[in-house]
């Protein structure tokens, strides 16, 4: 297999894993394709809930076809039993792949190397560290809430081309458009958690729910970051603090911020946004409200902080994606 061959199988198994986005709890999401000569012979991404795993329906799907076969794996797979299930490593050898190719090695230190030697100590062919950067961008969320114990937050602001984010009495729907929207729920259905700040709260009612058309998605989490009361459905969280805690109980690996403009100043201020998803629409707003709480002590501050990752129309209004630079 050539090198361009195997980049363009991790790809794909890569894509496999997206699928899995916000519906596999507290496991990571992994996609897995099984070739040979050439052909898929199996595919699997982890289930809603998380499990199966990836691997696991790549082999079922294989059946006897995946003996001999290379696997490709976006996650090292794991090599820790559990009441769910059996280790996939095991598996994969049991099935007698003759070939491994891993795109990272597992955080989790039930794993974290462990499945590699399985495999190894089979006779496979194993190697790990193609499109590997990909693979941690995809399971930013999952290895941050085992390193530093936070989940991947995605803040997500619409604003006006003046940069309002509401009018002045707080209300902000809607100030893009249809397509704009759309976008909206799908990350919302990628999320764990939907989090929006008490302002936001009074000014629009918001629902957080993720609404689209033939989606089978759970329905994230829904909380509000405020000391007031919530209405039924949402959680009330009354600090930072409080969300890491949820975060830590409920083993939470995508976060959305749908927040106001000082919900987004004090996540942004905080060092506490991965994502920046800017919805901007062709209007004007003028007297409005904006970041207005974000309060840099100097431009120095402001400058090399974020650099454009993505950029696309969605109708009529342009989404930016930043990464912190």
């Amino acid at each position: 297999m050539t090198a361009a061959a195997d980049a363009r199988w991790m790809a794909a198994a890569l894509a496999l894993a997206r699928r899995g986005r916000g519906r596999t709890g507290a496991n990571p999401n992994v996609g897995c394709l099984l070739v040979t000569a050439g052909r898929v012979v199996g595919r699997g991404w982890t289930q809603d809930g998380g499990r199966p795993h990836a691997e696991a329906m790549a082999l079922a799907e294989a059946g006897n076809a995946a003996r001999g076969a290379t696997a490709y794996v976006t996650l090292e797979p794991c090599a820790h039993l559990s009441p769910r299930g059996p280790a996939c490593a095991d598996t994969l050898a049991a099935a007698g792949i003759a070939r491994a190719v891993v795109a990272m090695v597992d955080p989790d230190e039930r794993t974290a190397g462990q499945g590699l030697a399985r495999l190894k100590a089979a006779g496979i062919d194993v190697s790990h560290g193609l499109m590997e950067a990909e693979a941690r961008r995809e399971l930013a969320g999952f290895t941050g809430r085992l390193a530093t114990g936070r989940a991947e937050l995605t803040l997500k602001l619409a604003l006006s081309m003046d940069g309002r984010l509401a009018m002045a009495d707080g209300r902000s729907q809607w100030i893009t458009g249809e397509p704009a929207r759309a976008y909206a729920h799908a990350l919302r259905a990628e999320a764990d958690l939907v989090l929006a700040g008490g302002g936001t709260l009074r000014a629009d009612a918001p629902h957080l729910t993720a609404r689209l058309p033939g989606s089978t998605a759970p329905q994230p989490l829904r909380a509000i970051l405020t000391a007031g009361p919530v209405p039924d459905g949402f959680i009330a969280l009354p600090s930072l603090a409080a969300l890491d805690a949820l975060v830590a109980e409920r083993q939470l690996n995508r976060i959305l911020c749908e927040g106001g403009g000082g919900l987004a100043a004090t996540l942004l201020a905080a060092g506490r946004v991965d994502r920046l998803a800017i919805l901007r629409a062709p209007i004007l707003i003028g007297d409005g409200i904006g970041l207005e709480a974000l309060k840099p002590a100097d431009l120095s501050e402001t400058h090399g902080r974020w650099r454009l990752a993505d950029s696309r129309m969605l109708g009529v209004d342009r989404l930016e994606l930043y990464s912190p630079a």
